[in-house]
């Protein structure tokens, strides 16, 4: 993983409340730190809230999180977090995520989304202007095999 593989980063600064009793930022705080960099993707590409999947008449949910740690942010640290879409299947995306500190990976992730009917919560297909958008935007173009 390279940042010059991600066109989306999104810098962050590591507040004291996001600390564990080590001192360094609790595990389960990097998931937050992902969902602010979907919410920048979807904003990126202008497809966020009522322009995005909700026009579409649909949503998209976690279904799986992965995530690699290999190192800690501390307080103040300044963080990078970066994104991209790495597969783009039917009805589901993966993101490839991380968190780097100076340029260095300290935790990475892979967040699976399948996109679903508001009312029933069906998956459904991705819409067609989503993908486009993805297809355009993305500096490695996405596997679109099943899998």
């Amino acid at each position: 993983m390279t940042l010059d593989d991600f066109a989306l980063t999104h810098p962050i600064r590591v507040r004291y409340s996001e600390l564990d009793p080590q001192r360094i930022v609790f595990n389960a705080h990097y998931l937050a730190y992902f969902d602010l960099a979907l919410v920048e993707y979807l904003r990126t590409l202008g497809f966020r809230g009522d322009q995005g999947f909700a026009a579409q008449g649909c949503d998209i949910h976690v279904v799986n999180a992965t995530l690699d740690f290999r190192a800690s942010a501390r307080d103040d640290d300044a963080l990078l977090l970066v994104a991209r879409i790495e597969y783009l299947g039917r009805t589901s995306f993966r993101f490839r995520m991380g968190c780097f500190r100076d340029g260095a990976l300290l935790v990475e992730g892979r967040l699976t989304y399948v996109n679903a009917t508001r009312d029933g919560q069906v998956p459904t297909p991705l819409p067609a202007e989503f993908i486009a958008k993805v297809l355009a935007f993305e500096r490695v173009p996405p596997d679109r095999k099943p899998g």
